[in-house]
């Protein structure tokens, strides 16, 4: 009997044994379980801070980059002559230094734009608005509304209630645009029709810009051409015309200078400057194309005492050796200029109007200065072109010039990822190169996609 208490004794002290190591090895499994889960989440904690580090990384090399392409851009333009400004300047031909661009395993590209060669929003008339493919009268007229200084509405435009009662109001501006995209405040303005159908406004940011150039040049119908590249193509608030002649002197006002101002600084005969003081009449003249008329003729007439006391009119060969150097105003800076040597054939239609005929003139117009080595260099010289007679030109000459001092760069950075694209940044600036350094007059950066 003792025997057999002895061995179930045992038998229990085994069970406990038994059940003790049981425990233990459950305790192991939750250990091992609880320490597996710990090194798989600190896994991928490791390799997501990893990836956000890389990402980091990556963006402030674009960031960087983009810096670099902006700056490069201004140092072109910088070494840019001021004679005249035209498509066939670096800062528009120049693949070496702003494409493809490898920098700290990114690449840039630049591409500039001379804002002189859009309609400005701030000057722009409701005709030239209502050429641009989309625009309807409605539009026009809230466009004019937002930046006239009153607070009567044009037929089909609103002023300040509409904004301030919309849901979430705001205050209309009653005075210039400050940017572009302040366009998109505007009553029925779209995004659709402000940016066309390219949506974030890159077009010609990929490596192949003359692909891109090409394609735009050949676009036959003009409608098209707007709907896909939006507004915002052809429209800036920047642009304007340093009053100075092309050796950066001031330009003479011939609403008051005198005989002799005129004959002095404008190396001409007494006649013709006799002539120009007694026609300006008591408002003055109201473009320097007032200067002549269809009937104008083409040269001097060598024989006439042009140096008398008798006023002799302008022919067309002298208004054209001075037309650079005269203006009517003595404002130091004129808004809204468009550059003739740079303005796209949609620009031009606008400026003349909008015709069929206009089609054909700025189509001549283009293909004159594409066959020029270097840009127009006085706006006279538009006169050259075949279909521009003197009424045209009369009509345009208050619109036009030759030079430009504000571009837009835009520069798109990319991340070199082991061979691979990685992180995108895009950068915009509107730089204004008149001073040294540039004036910044807008920048913004953000992630391209």
């Amino acid at each position: 009997m003792r025997a057999i208490g002895n061995n179930k004794n045992k038998v229990k002290e085994m069970s406990i044994e038994g059940d003790k190591k049981g425990l233990v090895l459950v305790m192991v499994l939750w250990v091992v379980v609880i320490l597996t889960v710990i090194v798989v989440t600190v896994g991928r904690t490791s390799r997501l801070d990893t990836k956000v580090c890389l990402v980091q990384t990556e963006s402030l090399r674009c960031k960087w980059a983009c810096r670099a392409g902006i700056d490069t851009a201004i140092a072109v333009l910088g070494e840019d002559p001021k004679e005249s400004d035209s498509l066939l300047d670096l800062w528009n031909d120049n693949e070496e230094d702003l494409n493809d661009i490898e920098l700290e395993r990114c690449s840039f590209a630049v591409k500039v734009t001379d804002e002189a060669g859009k309609l400005n929003i701030n000057t722009v008339s409701k005709q030239q608005l209502l050429e641009l493919y989309g625009m309807t009268e409605e539009v026009a007229d809230a466009i004019i509304d937002w930046r006239d200084t009153d607070d009567s509405p044009s037929p089909g435009g609103v002023e300040g209630g509409y904004y301030e009662n919309l849901q979430y109001g705001y205050t209309i501006r009653n005075g210039p645009f400050r940017t572009i995209r302040e366009m998109l405040l505007v009553k029925d303005v779209s995004e659709e029709w402000f940016y066309g159908q390219n949506s974030n406004f890159n077009t010609g940011l990929s490596t192949d810009f003359e692909r891109t150039n090409a394609a735009e040049e050949h676009v036959a119908n003009l409608q098209e051409e707007v709907m896909d590249n939006g507004w915002i193509t052809y429209l800036t608030c920047y642009s304007y015309d340093n009053n100075k002649d092309a050796d950066g002197q001031n330009r003479v006002n011939i609403n008051e200078a005198n005989e002799n101002r005129l004959v002095r600084s404008l190396s001409i005969s007494r006649s013709y400057a006799k002539w120009i003081v007694e026609n300006r009449g008591q408002n003055g003249y109201g473009s320097i194309s007032d200067l002549i008329n269809k009937k104008s003729p083409k040269r001097a007439n060598r024989r006439s005492g042009r140096n008398s006391d008798q006023a002799e009119p302008l022919d067309l060969e002298t208004f054209s050796d001075i037309a650079d150097k005269i203006t009517i105003t003595n404002d130091t800076q004129v808004k809204g200029k468009v550059n003739i040597n740079t303005s796209s054939k949609v620009v031009l239609v606008a400026l003349l109007g909008g015709t069929e005929t206009a089609e054909q003139i700025a189509d001549e117009i283009i293909n004159y200065r594409e066959s020029l080595t270097e840009g127009m260099q006085s706006i006279a010289e538009v006169m050259e072109v075949e279909s521009v007679n003197v009424d045209t030109f009369k009509k345009i000459a208050n619109n036009i010039t030759t030079r430009s001092d504000v571009y837009s760069i835009r520069c798109l950075a990319t991340a070199d990822r082991n061979g691979v694209a990685g992180a995108k940044l895009e950068t915009e600036a509107v730089v204004d190169r008149s001073s040294a350094p540039c004036n910044i007059l807008y920048w913004h950066q953000g992630v391209s996609n």
